[in-house]
């Protein structure tokens, strides 16, 4: 099972700390990512991070957002930094389908979703 939370209402230019709580499997053997899904797009990958903590950013996130994972605490997080109104969205955390040392890059390749946390940057 997974959980986010953290989201809310920020200003432009403002951060935000998302978590993603799992529970009920081996969390440190599993690739994990964040996607977004704003009103009327599909859902996109944000960015991922492996069992062993490599990252993989989508281009535009890169330099603004940071995934990182506790493996001891079974959380991982989304720091947000200088968030734009078209940041806006649900943001989902996923874990990958398959034990594996490799960065998860394609929403085929997990297998478990959160609920979404909504997260909205406006003034």
């Amino acid at each position: 099972q997974l959980v986010e939370t953290g989201g809310g209402l920020v200003q432009p230019g403002g951060s935000l700390k998302l978590s993603c709580a799992a529970s009920g499997g081996t969390f440190s053997d599993y690739g994990m990512g964040w996607f977004r899904q704003a009103l009327g797009k599909e859902r996109e990958m944000v960015a991922a991070i492996s069992r062993d903590k490599n990252t993989f950013y989508k281009d535009s996130m890169r330099g603004r957002f940071i995934i990182s994972r506790d493996n001891w605490k079974n959380i991982m997080y989304l720091q947000m930094n200088a968030l734009k109104p078209e940041d806006s969205a649900v943001y989902y955390c996923a874990a990958a389908r398959r034990r594996s040392g490799l960065i998860p890059r394609d929403e085929t390749d997990f297998g478990s979703w959160g609920q979404g946390t909504q997260v909205d940057v406006s003034s």
